[in-house]
């Protein structure tokens, strides 16, 4: 028993280290500013799938991005994580964070072009079908998707896990062509009630096809462990909010890219 133990033990290390998963950084630009972004998809499939953008929180692409992008990649898909500030542009602290984002939040125009350079180089990957793209974003990356899906670009969803919902122009949700799903956290207090109404009010407007999942407890930023676990910093993980919502995302994708 204990021998077949041992190489039960020996046969998934062997099938984890041939994992199928491939990972590849990829530069590109928009206008004269070179980004570099992180692609993952499995090799095991050869033809063309569904391609999910996803784009990162304030902190710049990191490892929390590239490890959803690997995550979508075991299921299927192929997956680009997006850089919105440029090349070796990754903020060390809160402040420069905030100063980042807050060059994007001040200029939609700018999000929006950032957001769609890289749509366009998943788009654009052999291995994608650019009939079927997704784009998902997680705190400020929320922000830039929900941006992305008015600006009336050519994906067939967008899903913002505890974005901002905000936006100069609401009125730009008549450009909206894809299915939008929100993920909420119920006591985020980065972004307020009003913000949470004036949303709906703007897909009702335009006629969205929408869905708002407000998950009760959480805070700001409850999918990533590395919030910590302190609700009263406005910002914490929530193991049970985190599993809701990717499980809600799959079921999302499922119907949408059924075929």
């Amino acid at each position: 028993m204990r021998i077949f133990t041992i190489g039960v033990a020996i046969l998934m290390e062997i099938s984890t280290a041939n994992a199928a998963v491939q990972t590849k950084v990829v530069e590109y630009k928009k206008g004269s500013t070179t980004l570099e972004g992180y692609l993952a998809w499995d090799d095991a499939l050869q033809t063309p799938r569904p391609g999910v953008l996803v784009v990162h929180d304030w902190m710049g692409l990191g490892d929390y991005a590239k490890m959803r992008a690997r995550k979508l990649a075991e299921l299927g898909y192929v997956a680009f994580a997006a850089d919105i500030y440029g090349k070796g542009v990754r903020p060390k602290t809160p402040q420069q964070a905030a100063a980042q984002a807050g060059i994007c939040k001040n200029d939609r125009p700018l999000m929006r072009d950032r957001v769609s350079a890289a749509l366009d180089v998943l788009g654009h990957h052999s291995l994608c079908d650019p009939r079927r793209i997704a784009a998902i974003g997680y705190c400020f990356g929320g922000t830039c998707v929900l941006e992305l899906a008015r600006s009336g670009a050519d994906v067939a969803c967008v899903v913002s896990f505890h974005g901002g919902l905000d936006t100069p122009t609401p009125a730009d949700a008549k450009n909206i062509r894809c299915k939008v799903l929100v993920l909420h956290g119920g006591d985020d207090p980065h972004v307020p009630r009003k913000d949470v109404e004036a949303f709906q009010d703007e897909m009702r407007a335009g006629r969205v096809d929408w869905q708002l999942v407000i998950y009760g407890g959480a805070v700001h930023s409850f999918t990533n462990p590395s919030s910590g676990n302190d609700n009263s910093k406005g910002a914490a993980y929530n193991a049970k909010a985190d599993r809701r919502s990717w499980e809600a995302m799959k079921t999302f994708f499922g119907e949408i890219f059924k075929k």
